[in-house]
């Protein structure tokens, strides 16, 4: 099941008889988006959704939707597929930089607000990708297991 959520899906086609989704461009949206696509593959295939695996899959979504919005421009393109025992997201922006891990602390010691995003990201999701897109920015792709 795949669920893509780009500017041309948001207009449909005219006469394709299906139901335009816009693409995401808040985090909650996202949220929604992922707990939808393992919503519906889980009833098409009359089996149950682990509430945990879903929770941390609706999570690295939030997280790198959020990045996507304060570091890397804005959201350009938002994609989520369940494929096999997995949901695959993929969010691109408008960003060439690489996402980094930033130390909790400052060099006094005081704690940083913000910066664990990309560390759940990259706790929860297996084979994270992230590559550059021709027409400028980036495009991270994270597959988080389902069970």
């Amino acid at each position: 099941m795949r669920d893509k959520h780009t500017p041309e899906s948001a207009l449909g086609r005219p006469g394709a008889g299906r139901t335009a989704r816009p693409r995401p461009c808040k985090p909650a949206e996202a949220r929604r988006a992922v707990e939808r696509a393992v919503t519906e593959c889980c009833l098409a295939g009359h089996t149950s959704c682990d509430v945990g695996a879903l929770s941390d899959a609706v999570l690295v979504a939030s997280e790198l939707t959020t990045n996507a919005i304060l570091h890397g421009g804005g959201i350009t393109d938002f994609e989520v597929d369940v494929v096999g025992p997995g949901v695959r997201v993929s969010v691109s922006d408008r960003s060439d930089e690489l996402p980094v891990a930033v130390s909790p602390t400052d060099p006094q010691g005081r704690r940083r607000v913000g910066g664990r995003g990309w560390p759940i990201v990259c706790r929860l999701a297996r084979d994270v990708r992230v590559c550059d897109l021709p027409s400028g920015g980036k495009r991270i792709t994270v597959l988080v297991p389902l069970s």
